[in-house]
């Protein structure tokens, strides 16, 4: 469903600034697959689901999303093929709209626009049970402005959202990190069962480190710009937190110093 070959991306070329953001850059998703994604804080995770949106071009290399090179596409071209949730849960909806009013942008994109717009009585009985599967409440609340909802239902509005038509690819870069822990952990299990649900293709950064193992079918550590692990399977499963720390002192060489990641233990 997704083959990235060899991207490179630098920033600030040839000035004192220059950053090597990703260093040659290779990773293949099979249909179905939910990767999540760690490292400490340059490694690479959000330049490379930048690069896979499209956000701004590789320097090298090529990406294909499920048989088509999209490589030279910017973001809107690939928008059909994508669904994306932001960290920030204020990105993704219209505060303004009601719930229902959203979900049927979502549901609408991409179709033929004509004069007559409006929510019938069958759109609110499915988002009725799409959202029942949030575990939020927010089935019981189709017409509340999305502005008055809390930053955790607005977040799962916006997964929802993201998977209404069910992209090719669904990327979601770290959308728990603003959500309290209790929120955090609902909406991430929201994720994993629409993902199941709709055999989604799915990669998700987040620098919760039981979450990358908790969550998904692979993992991949980045550091420096590069993949240094990829694990899957029985092995994926078995993996502890402090495995995962000794392995990523094991192929990089260095001892992992994240804060952030550290508090998600």
């Amino acid at each position: 469903m997704l083959e990235v070959k060899n991207i490179s991306k630098t920033f600030n070329p040839g000035t004192i600034n220059e950053k090597k953001a990703l260093r040659g850059v290779s990773l293949t998703l099979n249909d179905g697959d939910f990767v999540t994604v760690i490292g400490g804080n340059g490694a690479g995770k959000s330049t490379l689901l930048n690069a896979i949106a499209g956000v701004w071009p590789v320097d090298t290399g090529s990406i294909t999303i499920d048989g088509q090179n999209v490589t030279g596409f910017p973001d809107y071209r690939r928008a059909s093929l994508i669904g994306r949730v932001f960290q920030d849960p204020m990105t993704g909806t219209a505060a303004t709209m009601q719930i229902d009013e959203n979900l049927a942008l979502a549901k609408r994109r991409g179709a033929r626009r004509g004069l007559r717009w409006g929510v019938t009585a069958a759109e609110r009985n499915e988002y009725r049970e799409q959202l029942k599967i949030l575990n939020l409440g927010l089935e019981d609340r189709l017409t509340a402005k999305v502005g008055l909802l809390s930053g955790g239902q607005r977040q799962a509005l916006t997964l929802l959202m993201a998977t209404l038509q069910k992209p090719k690819l669904l990327l979601l870069d770290e959308h728990t990190a603003a959500l309290d822990p209790k929120t955090a952990e609902k909406v991430l299990n929201a994720t994993e069962k629409i993902i199941n649900r709709d055999h989604l293709t799915a990669l998700m950064i987040t620098h919760n480190m039981k979450d990358a193992i908790t969550h998904g079918n692979r993992l991949i550590m980045m550091h420096e710009g590069n993949i240094i692990y990829d694990v899957s399977g029985e092995e994926k499963k078995n993996l502890t937190v402090s495995q995962l720390l000794d392995k990523f002192e094991e192929v990089s060489g260095n001892e992992f110093a994240n804060d952030k990641m550290m508090l998600g233990i």
